[in-house]
């Protein structure tokens, strides 16, 4: 073998073990997107007795219109809440509150959670739930409420059974979630 011919021999089984080598080596893991432990949703809503507003005339806040826990939980993860008015549509409703749980100090993302609650009449409660049909919002009469939920071709992010950000409207209340089963966590006021 002339030297060329070796010089080009090496060269070649350099480049084939080079492409082995990229081919088999491992893909860089991906760093983990934080998780919120649903399992919470999956339970049976707490008893009355549990879920009751304090005594003493306090106000609804973020971290008490949910679980103790799964606010610890949002913490453990960086998350905090940003509370704003309770909104059906542009309507305002007084006395309510809306909180969006997520890591406000990160990156932009996706990774939210939105739970609110608020004191409705029942003639605001008949108007609101018949402007959300109106602008094309599906309602479900079941016996601890009235759900409304969007357009399930519209919804952008959906729990487990379809259902994007949903309303209940419950006898001088109203919660909202981000889907439906995420109302199993708004306890204020139950």
């Amino acid at each position: 073998m002339t030297p060329l011919h070796r010089v080009g021999s090496a060269l070649a089984i350099a480049v084939a073990l080079s492409l082995v080598t990229a081919c088999t080596a491992p893909a860089p893991t991906p760093s983990p997107t934080p998780t919120i432990d649903d399992s919470a949703a999956n339970t049976p809503p707490p008893t009355p007795a549990e879920s009751v507003a304090p005594a003493g005339g306090s106000d609804p806040t973020c971290e008490t219109i949910i679980p103790a826990a799964t606010v610890e939980d949002f913490e453990s993860l960086g998350w905090s809440a940003e509370q704003d008015d309770f909104r059906v549509g542009a309507t305002i409703i007084d006395g309510g509150l809306q909180c969006v749980w997520a890591d406000h100090a990160g990156p932009a993302t996706d990774h939210v959670q939105i739970f609110g609650w608020a004191p409705i009449e029942q003639d605001a409660a008949y108007d609101a739930q018949d402007n959300l049909v109106g602008e094309g919002w599906v309602r479900e009469d079941q016996p601890d409420g009235v759900y409304i939920t969007e357009n399930p071709e519209t919804t952008i992010s959906t729990d487990e059974n379809g259902y994007g950000m949903t309303y209940l409207f419950g006898d001088g209340w109203v919660k909202v979630a981000d889907t439906k089963q995420g109302l199993l966590l708004v306890v204020w006021g139950d």
